[in-house]
């Protein structure tokens, strides 16, 4: 009698690896954040409550608190990440890049376009409101945003000194001004309430205006030496 073969069996089915416990820790507290930075938008740090934060990331409240111990920390990382991944995009400059109009004038531009976000004003309003009672946020908000992007900007002022490009007794303090010449006449009145939007047109105006002060202030001019 033959002997019968057994059926052919269908190949299994790939399945595919389960993603590393990191990344998928990485991607429910990424959840979170986005989450909690919707419900601090909405209502305020003050308004927001936990229970808030839960429903607009739609997970439960044990998972919240198994990845921050408070509103105040969750608050607090969230300034920081997100100010600080802006600050590294906007601030990536080449100190090798001496045409200083041209690198001013882009970032100048960048940085504007981000600051004129109607998300980005409403968070600042958050972030003052919150520094009255917790300095700390404020802190930690200064220090991975406009900190960090002043650096960086003093490190690329320095590096055109050296190279006889500009004349600046104090890079830093020529830092912080051009950043606050970007600013006239926008932030404050945004800020208040009282300009409720600018336009792309009026950011390149006052950047190629800010670059115009800064150069005529700081440019190697005729009579005047780099040290």
């Amino acid at each position: 009698m033959a002997s019968q073969r057994a059926p052919a069996r269908a190949p299994a089915r790939a399945v595919p690896p389960a993603p590393p416990v990191a990344a998928a820790d990485s991607a429910k507290r990424r959840q979170i954040l986005e989450g909690a930075r919707r419900a601090f938008l909405a209502h305020g740090f003050d308004g927001a409550s936990m229970g808030d934060v839960v429903s607009a990331s739609g997970v439960s409240k044990a998972t919240v608190y198994a990845y921050f111990e408070s509103k105040e920390k969750l608050f607090e990382t969230l300034i920081f990440e997100e100010r600080r991944s802006q600050a590294e995009q906007l601030f990536s400059l080449d100190c090798d890049d001496h045409d200083v109009a041209k690198a001013l004038n882009r970032l100048g531009c960048a940085f504007m376009s981000m600051m004129t976000r109607p998300e980005s004003v409403c968070f600042l309003r958050v972030i003052i409101a919150a520094a009255a009672k917790f300095p700390e946020l404020g802190r930690t908000f200064f220090e991975a945003g406009p900190a960090y992007g002043r650096d960086q900007l003093t490190a690329y002022l320095k590096a055109q000194v050296q190279a006889g490009v500009l004349v600046i007794e104090d890079p830093q303090h020529a830092a912080q001004q051009f950043m606050e010449l970007c600013k006239t006449g926008i932030t404050v009145p945004m800020l208040l309430g009282v300009k409720p939007s600018c336009s792309e047109d009026e950011v390149r105006l006052t950047v190629r205006r800010a670059v115009d002060v800064f150069v005529a202030a700081y440019g190697c001019h005729q009579g005047r030496k780099s040290t």
